[in-house]
């Protein structure tokens, strides 16, 4: 195999990885973000406003764990900083 295919290779099971497992944390604190949120609400409906707000805000803040890792798997996928390092290997011999 050669050195592209190896970055290839590299690069799509990294991205595959960082994806699935980097959303499964988010995942499950949002699930719980809004079971407690929902609790909340249960015992005391006068403060569904304040509740309401600040789940929103930390589901956000959650999610945004999920986009990064969205965001890095892509860059892996079309903009690897990698392939330049090999093409230029490549050119060089």
């Amino acid at each position: 195999m050669d050195n592209m295919t190896l970055i290839a290779i590299a690069s799509i099971v990294t991205a595959g990885l960082t994806t699935g497992l980097g959303v499964l944390g988010p995942a499950l604190g949002e699930g719980r973000a809004v079971s407690t949120a929902l609790s909340s609400l249960a015992q005391q409906p006068d403060a569904a406003a304040t509740i309401t707000r600040t789940l929103f805000v930390g589901l956000a803040m959650i999610e945004s764990t999920a986009i990064y890792c969205f965001v890095v798997s892509m860059i892996l996928i079309f903009a690897n900083p990698f392939w330049n390092h090999a093409i230029a290997g490549v050119a060089g011999h």
